[in-house]
């Protein structure tokens, strides 16, 4: 019950943070004296709508409204490129007549929206439980070699077991640095773990750094019984590693000092979301192979179902902090990705936006007049060809998430 409810949690924060992405936009193209027809949450078959007219922009009616599936939503503003249709009445209030540092900031209003929701959120995880510090060393250094117990009690605790265990065996030490799982580096000892445990049949080959020396071996693992919370039991492979766990892993904030503590952890977190988003194009491959069973790297992309799912684990382990902060971390990621220079994303647009510009600005060095806003017809290519690749993406990435999905626990 608690998975299910932290599933759908989860779906309402997305489709809040998308519904407060069109808002931004909507608010600054309002400032700017624009016209908005309409907004919605949501795609596909209209649930219900209505509509409110508005002082600005001479005056006019905006439909608000919300469809079936909402993991998604828009802000049709009259005018957005030249080449849109538009009434008479709404010619002075069109995007594309605008100045060109007005059109940037209604561009960037669903930017700085995304970006204002993530830091209220990592300010309201300090003030109520702490920020974890991102400057802990999560070296997957290993501790210990131990057996493995495989059965269990009746109270679900593990049965003592004797002897070596499958890593021991295989020649692995105390202080050895665990580098990849299966080919897959790893960077962190919850990584590691994750890895280890997935899934997975037949031998897991870990490669170790010895003293700067790298060591690669093949391990058979034993399986333990996990039993959940509802009872049922499954079977994890484990081949007996302890790794050495950091201390001092949560800084505590009060009111005050939980601002400069939201602001230095968003500048960290945003570090390891760019990150993140140009290693994309190199995990699509490892998706794609773990919709056919290939083992499904922890760190690879998740759609909004695998997002929501990950949300459930969560809240089923009372992991509270962990949902908020992987919600802030949705909002930078949404941010930096509808940054991309390539329509239809807002960075496309930005990106049309300063080339008039410059291009005006070239014009006029060499006296010529102003050519006025792009004509858009001429990248329907490439942001269709754009368009494509996110789609198939998308369908890649939420089928990978619905058979082979990321498991936090």
């Amino acid at each position: 019950m608690a998975f299910v409810l932290g599933v759908a949690l989860f779906a309402i924060g997305i489709a809040i943070t998308i519904a407060l992405h069109e808002w931004g936009h909507l608010t600054a193209a309002r400032l700017c004296g624009m016209r908005v027809r309409r907004y919605f949450v949501g795609f596909g078959p209209t649930i219900f709508s209505f509509k409110r007219r508005h002082a600005g922009a001479g005056g006019h009616l905006t439909e608000y409204g919300l469809k079936a599936i909402p993991f998604g939503g828009f802000c049709d503003i009259a005018g957005m490129t030249a080449q849109d249709p538009i009434r008479p009445e709404e010619e002075p209030h069109a995007m594309y007549t605008k100045a060109w540092w007005q059109r940037i900031v209604v561009l960037l209003g669903g930017v700085a929206m995304n970006l204002v929701v993530g830091l209220v959120l990592i300010y309201f995880i300090a003030v109520s439980w702490g920020l974890p510090n991102l400057n802990v060393d999560l070296t997957p250094r290993i501790a210990s070699v131990q057996c493995v117990s495989t059965g269990m009690n009746s109270d679900g605790s593990a049965k003592p077991c004797t002897g070596a265990g499958p890593a021991e065996r295989a020649g692995l030490r105390p202080g050895d640095v665990l580098t990849a799982v299966n080919g897959t580096p790893v960077k962190g000892y919850p990584e590691a773990v994750s890895l280890i445990g997935a899934d997975t049949e037949g031998d897991i080959e870990l490669t170790v750094d010895r003293a700067g020396e790298s060591k690669t071996v093949s391990i058979t693992p034993e399986h333990v019984e996990m039993k959940a919370e509802d009872g049922s039991v499954t079977s994890r492979p484990a081949v007996g590693i302890g790794f050495e766990r950091p201390k001092g892993g949560i800084d505590t904030y009060d009111a005050a000092t939980a601002v400069p503590g939201a602001l230095v952890f968003t500048g960290q977190l945003f570090g390891a979301v760019w990150d993140g988003l140009l290693s994309i194009p190199s995990k699509v491959p490892g998706v794609v192979a773990s919709i056919f069973g290939a083992q499904r790297d922890p760190a690879s992309p998740m759609s909004v179902v695998g997002a929501s799912r990950a949300g459930g684990e969560l809240v089923e382990q009372s992991q509270w902090p962990n949902f908020f902060l992987l919600l802030a971390n949705l909002n930078y990621f949404l941010a930096l990705f509808n940054l991309v220079p390539l329509p239809p994303l807002d960075g496309g647009h930005i990106a049309v936006v300063i080339y008039e510009r410059i291009r005006d600005r070239v014009r006029r060095l060499f006296g010529k007049p102003a050519l006025g806003p792009a004509d858009y017809t001429r990248l329907m290519p490439v942001t269709m060809a754009f368009t494509a690749v996110l789609l198939v993406f998308g369908v890649v990435v939420i089928a990978a998430d619905v058979v082979n999905p990321i498991r936090l626990f």
